[in-house]
């Protein structure tokens, strides 16, 4: 079975309460939105965040967010074939996956695209306090342009788009901290991935990000419910009022 959930952040007792209750298995697949929380750029500090997940039993299959560090950039993973794509694992912890952003991936004969990668919009608080922040947390301009020749292969048709972030017209901003001002916060991400989503042919977008739960049009935003990956003819058929 294939499972979403939204950002951890490092927190995975809901996962642990989910995977005793439905019982999983590592055969089954967790797909996290984004900032799983398990690389900090700090080896120790990965390391133990990975062992604190050792005996769990689902595969986790792990999209980039904002508030984490790249695995690319850490030595102890490498880039392996998974489901004709590729991952980023830590050989001591095969069941931890990180995917490639602009990888196609075959699940459960479904065509899926990994777009990871945003803003944080706490950037100035947290480099003015010490804590981390990543400056490759968005997508480069390499990547976009990888992302977007594997979409050229594909015809511009896949059947799901998993991303942290969502297309610029699909904001939640009701859920905008009103201590930000929007007017300083990038939004190059998600103005791509408007442009993706303008000429992309799919079936269903999925999201974190933005810590609620949310439906609008094909997509889901989500945070700390659970659902299925749909089959090919199971997918929500879209709302114009998000709900």
């Amino acid at each position: 079975m294939i499972y979403l959930t939204g950002d951890t952040h490092g927190d995975f007792g809901r996962v642990q309460y989910f995977c005793r209750r439905m019982q999983t298995t590592r055969d089954d697949i967790l797909i996290i939105l984004g900032d799983a929380g398990i690389n900090f750029g700090s080896e120790s500090r990965s390391k133990r965040c990975r062992q604190s997940l050792a005996d769990l039993p689902v595969t986790l299959f792990c999209i980039h967010g904002n508030h984490e560090y790249r695995p690319a950039n850490d030595p102890a993973y490498r880039l392996i074939p998974w489901h004709c794509g590729s991952v980023w694992i830590d050989e001591e912890f095969p069941f931890i996956c990180f995917a490639k952003d602009g990888d196609i991936y075959d699940l459960a004969g479904q065509k899926v695209i990994v777009l990871g990668g945003a803003y944080s919009v706490d950037k100035f608080y947290r480099l003015a306090n010490k804590y981390s922040w990543y400056d490759d947390e968005q997508p480069s301009d390499e990547i976009k342009a990888y992302a977007e020749k594997q979409l050229d292969t594909a015809g511009w048709k896949v059947d799901v788009v998993l991303s942290h972030t969502v297309p610029l017209k699909y904001e939640p901003t009701e859920v905008f901290m009103s201590c930000i001002d929007q007017g300083q916060v990038d939004k190059s991400t998600e103005k791509w991935l408007d442009k993706i989503e303008e000429r992309l042919d799919y079936k269903a977008w999925y999201a974190g990000h933005y810590h609620t739960a949310k439906r609008i049009d094909k997509l889901r935003i989500m945070f700390e419910d659970f659902d299925v990956l749909p089959g090919k003819d199971e997918y929500y058929s879209g709302e114009k009022n998000g709900s």
